[in-house]
């Protein structure tokens, strides 16, 4: 069975090789894996945490992707990269390299990123980065580099941007050469040695340098002091470790600058006031860790900046906001005052910020709303999640009907007041996650028709009633997840007309999603509490005709016996998701209402078989992922009919033998993830073993890092090494042979003598003859007769009483007869053979009764060899009946004697008798010598 199996895969290949011969090599790398993607031009490859060494030297010549990150990799050579000219990306960070081969990347010219970020780099040489015309993004963080090369750079002719921080660079004359790039757009410098950053030290005349990235270098001083930047626009010299001498003499050198990011202690309040008074087109400010500086003043100095309209002050410690601090902040339109233990803001805090739209106060103290709030009337988005806000005013919000998105996730706020959100008539987002409110009493009723995203997540015990979401007809995205169930009752889900995506907990099936029509992702976690699907009044999705994606997860403890019904209603339903909700079977006709599903996950739920009825509802399944299942067996996918899956994920089962003829049922599978399954490193898993080594079209991903869980002898070692050769000669293979050579013998029998019976009788009495005739040649032995007559007894009567009288009385012919002449107790083969070669002429007396004879059959035989061996006109034929030629037997090879030989005919010759007799004559007494005429009687030729 092993060794037909085996076969069968050789066919396979050799069909698909020749149907597909343009097609990919082997899809199982060794150690990398191609990522799985519907575009078949992407091939990602990753080989990530395989503590590789070098660079794999299978890698696909059609890769566009490339992860190799987080090994071991030493060096990167000359040919490791060789010929993987559709490279568009490469990430190798996280590695030991220290050398690059120059021309390494001389074939990459497609590359458009290279990622090389935490190796060990000392230097960038001339050409390393020779052929990399088109590349776009150069990551270099965390290496060692202190020297560049003058030239390093000049191949990166499309370079934008490019990352040199944490390395060992002190000259910033080295990075010269990179900002000469026409195109550079982002330089990132950052946690470098720099203690100077001077244009005279730079030789460069313009550079198109958008953003340039100094935070935490030991600067000390800044200059500029001629017009080399004139497109920068984002400067960060944050967490420097010196206070900087500041020297830009003229402020149009920074006309563009419009983003500065400060932080850290060590720059005095002056220089950062320096900085400031020589960017008046700022735009956007960030500080963190600047508590000094802010009760210094310096946000009323940044404010003064006309150009300023976004302010960041993040883990500043500010604790309070006086009516002071942003007084001079009015021109602001963005603020964010993340992470800064605020617990208070004094009721005119905020009055001067009359064109605020973006306010952030996340991660914060406060316990309510502050009162300065009220006031910014053209906020749009504001942010208060992550605080201890307790309760909500129906006046808190009075003044923000411009609202559009409102978080206060992670609060804890208990209860809404119906009027709470009554003036946020615009508002379009709104997150109340991680809070406790328990019940809405009609929060949503009112004047909210523009909200699309409600986010409830993590609300403990939140129970929904009827009408509770009746207003928001244009809700398109609500979550109602959580770690425990929420009760939901009939009709919770009123109102909901335009509803799009819904996640839910639920403990029972008790809602049936009344007026969800246009509902197309659902995502239920359930805490299960009946016994069985019988006790549900009726499927739970007959009210979602146009859901196209449905997850089901179970955190509890659970009975499921499951209705066949259960997904009635879910006719466009294309993804199924399921975890610890399918346990131990399912019904066969579960999925018969679901036939345009593509996508079916089946996880966490023990299952250990599946019919495979089960899949026949739905031939168009692409995916398919069993994992963390029981499975010990893949013989139902063999039946299942999927002709369109390409992705099979089997993970965490318990399959030790895997017959690979199932994959073959798989025409269009390209992925196959088995990883964590004991397989059996033996015989039983020779097939599945080469064929994991030779299909080209199944990526199976880590098969070369599978290993053997038994025999115990075996532990531990790779699956695809385990010793194959012993395999072919065991028991089952000689089984096989012998089996084979059985069967091939019987066929043969049975074609012989169904069909070559009679030649093989006819050889055998040939070879007898032949013997017996060299015999007799060799002894000299005389002729006693001068013809042998062979007739069949039915025929005895005209013989005795035309033949011979005939031949003996009146002719004087010397006559051999069986019945007269033949030995007693000799054996009548060896008469005939004696009586045949003992006379000159056999004439054999042929009916139909002579042609029924098995003796007969054997004298015409034993004369016929004699006709053909010794070339002599030995054998007459007599025709006592008319016999057409196609009755005559084939298998006394008597259609082809009576065209060789002398025939007459008696039925021709009752008119002329005496012709007849004459012609007897004339060929017993014909010469060893033949000529061909033609017969007196039957006009036929003959020898004669």
């Amino acid at each position: 069975m092993q060794m037909i199996t085996i076969l069968l895969l050789f066919l396979f290949s050799l069909l698909s090789f020749l149907l597909h011969h343009n097609g990919p090599l082997a899809f199982t790398l060794k150690n990398c894996t191609i990522a799985f993607t519907e575009n078949a031009n992407l091939i990602c490859v990753t080989c990530r945490n395989h503590e590789l060494t070098s660079i794999p030297p299978d890698i696909p010549r059609n890769t566009t992707s490339l992860d190799i990150s987080s090994n071991y990799i030493l060096k990167i050579s000359r040919t490791d990269l060789e010929g993987l000219s559709k490279l568009k990306s490469i990430a190798c960070q996280h590695n030991l390299i220290s050398h690059i081969d120059d021309g390494t990347f001389a074939d990459l010219a497609e590359l458009l990123v290279l990622i090389m970020d935490d190796n060990k780099l000392t230097n960038l040489t001339d050409n390393i980065f020779q052929g990399l015309s088109k590349l776009v993004t150069l990551s270099l963080n965390s290496n060692r580099i202190s020297a560049i090369s003058p030239q390093a750079f000049q191949p990166l002719v499309s370079v934008k941007v490019v990352f040199l921080n944490a390395n060992q660079l002190h000259q910033i004359s080295d990075v010269a050469p990179v900002l000469k790039l026409p195109t550079l757009r982002l330089l990132f410098l950052g946690y470098n040695r720099f203690t100077s950053f001077e244009t005279d030290d730079l030789h460069v005349k313009v550079s198109n340098l958008s953003l340039l990235h100094l935070s935490m270098n030991p600067l000390r001083k800044f200059s500029i002091t001629k017009d080399v930047f004139p497109h920068l626009q984002s400067l960060d010299i944050s967490k420097c470790s010196y206070d900087i001498e500041w020297d830009v003499s003229n402020k149009t050198y920074l006309r563009s600058l419009t983003n500065l990011y400060f932080s850290g202690a060590y720059i005095s309040f002056l220089t950062y006031k320096r900085i400031l008074q020589t960017v008046e087109s700022l735009q956007n400010l960030s500080l963190v860790f600047m508590k000094e500086y802010v009760d210094e003043g310096l946000i009323d100095v940044a404010c003064h900046i006309p150009s300023l309209r976004t302010l960041d002050v993040i883990v500043s410690n500010i604790g309070t906001i006086g009516d002071d601090l942003l007084r001079s902040c009015s021109q602001l339109t963005e603020l964010t005052l993340s992470a800064n233990d605020l617990s208070e803001l004094s009721d005119n805090s905020l009055r001067s910020l009359t064109q605020l739209r973006r306010f952030t106060l996340d991660s914060n103290h406060l316990v309510k709303l502050p009162l300065a709030l009220r006031g910014l009337t053209t906020l749009e988005v504001l942010d208060l999640q992550s605080n201890f806000i307790s309760e909500l005013d129906c006046l808190d919000f009075q003044n923000l009907t411009r609202l559009t998105n409102l978080n206060l996730n992670n609060n804890r706020i208990s209860n809404f007041q119906r009027c709470v959100f009554q003036n946020l008539i615009n508002l379009q987002d709104l997150d109340i996650g991680e809070n406790a409110v328990f019940t809405f009493d009609k929060t949503f009723n009112v004047n909210l028709q523009n909200l699309r995203s409600l986010n409830l997540h993590n609300n403990v015990f939140l129970q929904l009633q009827p009408g509770d979401f009746r207003n928001l007809s244009s809700l398109v995205v609500l979550n109602l997840e959580s770690d425990k169930y929420y009760t939901v009752s009939d009709g919770a889900f009123q109102g909901l007309d335009s509803l799009q995506t819904l996640s839910l907990s639920l403990n029972n099936y008790e809602t049936y999603f009344e007026g969800l029509s246009h509902l197309e992702n659902l995502t239920l976690h359930l805490t299960w509490k009946q016994e069985s699907f019988s006790q549900i009044n009726k499927p739970p999705f007959l009210n979602l005709p146009n859901l196209k994606k449905l997850i089901l997860k179970v955190y509890d403890k659970y009975y499921t016996d499951m209705s066949p019904d259960f997904l009635k209603g879910l006719k466009s339903l294309e993804c199924l998701m399921t975890e610890k909700f399918f346990r131990k079977s399912l019904h066969p006709d579960t999925f018969k209402y679901t036939s345009h599903l593509k996508d079916l996950q089946i996880i966490n739920s023990d299952l250990s078989h599946l019919a495979p009825e089960l899949f026949w509802p739905i031939p168009n399944l692409q995916a398919l992922d069993l994992s963390n299942n029981r499975f010990r067996s893949l013989d139902f996918l063999s039946q299942a009919n999927l002709p369109s899956l390409s992705w099979l994920k089997l993970s965490k089962n318990s399959l030790s033998i895997i017959n690979e003829t199932v994959f073959l049922s798989l025409p269009a599978l390209k992925y196959l993830d088995l990883t964590d399954n004991p397989l059996t490193c033996e015989c039983s898993n020779l097939g599945f073993n080469q064929w994991v080594l030779t299909n080209p079209y199944t990526q199976v991903v880590n098969g070369h890092q599978y290993t053997c869980a038994f025999p115990f002898s075996q532990q531990g070692n790779k699956f695809l090494d385990f010793d194959i050769h012993s395999c072919w000669l065991d028991a089952s293979f000689l089984y096989f042979l012998s089996s084979c050579c059985l069967v091939m013998f019987t066929l043969l029998a049975s074609f012989i003598y169904h069909f070559l019976r009679w030649h093989l009788v006819y050889a055998y009495y040939l070879f007898l003859a032949f013997l017996y005739n060299k015999k007799r040649s060799r002894r000299q032995i005389p002729q006693q007769y001068d013809a042998f007559v062979s007739y069949n007894v039915h025929d005895e009567d005209w013989v005795y009483r035309e033949l011979l009288p005939m031949l003996e009385g009146q002719q004087g012919w010397k006559l051999c007869l069986h019945h007269r002449d033949f030995e007693p107790g000799k054996p009548i083969i060896e008469n005939i053979t004696d009586a045949i070669y003992g006379s000159r002429k056999t004439i054999c007396v042929i009916s139909r009764h002579y042609l029924q004879s098995e003796w007969c059959s054997r004298e015409i035989q034993m004369a016929s060899f004699r006709l053909f061996d010794e070339l002599e006109d030995v054998l007459l034929m007599v025709f006592l009946e008319d016999i057409p030629a196609q009755q005559l037997s084939p298998y006394y090879r008597m259609r082809r004697l009576v065209k060789r030989c002398t025939y007459l005919s008696w039925m021709q010759a009752s008119q002329h008798p005496g012709v007849f007799w004459l012609n007897i004559k004339r060929a017993l007494e014909t010469a060893e010598t033949t000529t061909e005429h033609p017969h007196v009687l039957t006009g036929n030729p003959g020898f004669t």
